[in-house]
């Protein structure tokens, strides 16, 4: 049976660790059965503001605890993470409404973010000599200081690995941290944050608020001296415009209608395997899911064939274990929102292939996973990101065609590939302007990919998580050049007539060495 309450002393535990003080509270909803799950305290724009300065303070001995306390603490945490997997995964479900097997999905994404960054911060951040501008001459470091309190703002939908994508390369690299969670996954974040309090981490260096985002949203950027956020584009482009406003950097994942090609050399039933998974995961509320088909017209009926028969055989269900393939949408306004774009693109010509319905003998908000073709510009679905279990196959006539189809969008975060041939997927992947693009894999070859940078093109974001670009985000480079003495650099005008032809040809010596 799916879960209706959480047990009150946890709730009343956790939301202890909230930084907030007055007596207001929001409801949060069970997505398998629209009842109450608990009552949520609510932080007030002060809040954030005590839990700011408080973190200031944490972070100054974060920082001077050096790198190898701060890896031991982090590491830790990471295992304490893993110990609490299954009370997370119940959590995450509880909470979200998706299947067991995204849930995990994200909770190994989540330990993976957090040792990826616990083991690779210092190397990051170790000062280096570089080329000074004359060699011999001049001698020039680079080093690298944390940001000091870095805002993070994450969505309801990947609470677990969209926040400490972001969260742990920033305390590994010696900040604090600010934290805005969905009020909705709250009991889930603040599990996740306990986990590291035990292992050590200073309670105050990462602090979470929850509440109404029009109290407390502009508060936390306002607080950041660098500021992470995840979610719509309209919300993302004034945070960063806020953020810039004060002259803070920002890191923004933003929306996405990302697409899928299945050339002419795909294997058929594979390609129509990982495309429902693709599509379909947490219901389509994932940023780099699928949402749009190009199937090249010579494998057009196979594929559309296989990749239905398969969709309508997912197991949609409010089990807390690995028996569903798919859950619930995650509120009212979500099963709103993609109704709208279904009935919208059914009542002006699209055909229904599967799916297009609601499932209320499950739960108040399961909708079947929708496949729909015919889908035309003057459809809500065609260009907007649904961020539901709808996605759209089309057919196309040769690779140009599917490049320019998936190409035609103001986003570009993720895209994929499926080819029997890896050069020609490669080169047809040079030519998708996506952030990420998967080659026989929907979104996960990319979204794994933790040593490698992540981010949006266009209108779905600004910056990189994750790799060296990911930890890079949190820090302030400082260069430290001196002269050697071996040579006085000339302060004269006399004196530069004297030098000047050495250094003319010290320039030609350097490009014919190929040195930079």
């Amino acid at each position: 049976m799916p879960t209706t309450t959480v047990d009150d002393s946890l709730t009343s535990d956790l939301t202890a660790d909230l930084s907030f003080s007055g007596d207001t509270t929001v409801p949060v909803i069970a997505p398998f059965t629209g009842t109450k799950l608990y009552d949520l305290p609510a932080s007030s724009a002060a809040d954030v503001a005590e839990a700011a300065a408080a973190a200031r303070v944490a972070q100054r001995a974060w920082y001077s605890a050096g790198p190898s306390e701060r890896r031991r603490i982090l590491l830790t945490g990471h295992d304490r993470f893993i110990a609490k997997r299954d009370q997370l995964l119940d959590l995450l479900q509880t909470e979200t409404g998706k299947s067991r097997g995204p849930a995990f999905e994200e909770f190994f994404q989540s330990a993976s973010a957090t040792r990826y960054a616990a083991l690779s911060a210092a190397g990051v951040m170790k000062t280096r000599g570089r080329r000074a501008g004359i060699p011999l001459v001049m001698r020039t470091r680079v080093s690298f200081k944390p940001k000091g309190v870095v805002a993070v703002i994450t969505p309801w939908n990947y609470p677990l690995s969209l926040g400490l994508m972001d969260v742990m390369p920033a305390l590994a690299t010696g900040n604090a941290v600010v934290q805005k969670i969905d009020s909705q996954t709250a009991l889930t974040m603040l599990t996740a944050r306990r986990a590291f309090i035990e292992a050590g981490l200073p309670a105050a260096l990462w602090a979470i608020v929850a509440g109404d985002p029009n109290e407390i949203g502009n508060a936390v950027v306002d607080e950041g001296d660098y500021v992470c956020f995840t979610g719509s584009t309209p919300t993302g482009i004034k945070v960063g415009q806020r953020a810039l406003g004060r002259v803070a950097g920002a890191s923004l994942e933003l929306g996405g209608k990302n697409p899928m090609i299945v050339l002419d050399d795909a294997d058929i039933q594979k390609a129509a395997g990982s495309a429902t998974y693709a599509c379909f995961s947490s219901m389509g509320q994932l940023c780099v899911s699928v949402e749009r088909i190009y199937v090249h017209q010579a494998v057009a009926e196979a594929f559309t064939d296989a990749f239905v028969q398969r969709v309508k055989n997912m197991v949609q269900g409010p089990q807390l274990d690995f028996t569903t393939d798919i859950g619930s949408l995650a509120s009212a306004a979500q099963l709103e929102r993609v109704t709208a774009h279904v009935d919208d693109a059914l009542a002006k010509g699209a055909t229904l292939l599967a799916g297009g319905r609601q499932r209320p003998d499950l739960g108040p908000y399961f909708y079947e996973p929708t496949v729909l073709s015919g889908v035309t510009s003057d459809m809500l679905c065609f260009t907007n990101e649904t961020f539901g279990p709808v996605v759209e196959l089309a057919v196309v006539a040769d690779e140009d065609e599917a490049i320019a189809a998936a190409n035609a969008t103001e986003f570009g975060l993720n895209a994929s590939i499926y080819s029997g041939s890896k050069s020609r997927a490669r080169r047809l992947a040079d030519r998708i302007s996506a952030g990420s693009v998967n080659i026989n894999e929907g979104y996960r070859s990319s979204f794994g990919s933790i040593d490698a940078p992540m981010g949006g093109m266009k209108h779905s974001g600004l910056g990189r998580r994750n790799g060296r670009e990911g930890l890079l985000r949190f820090v302030e480079s400082r260069t430290v050049a001196e002269a050697t003495g071996i040579i006085s650099l000339p302060d004269t005008g006399l004196g530069w007539g004297r030098l000047a032809g050495l250094l003319e040809f010290m320039l030609k010596a350097l490009k014919s060495l190929r040195r930079k």
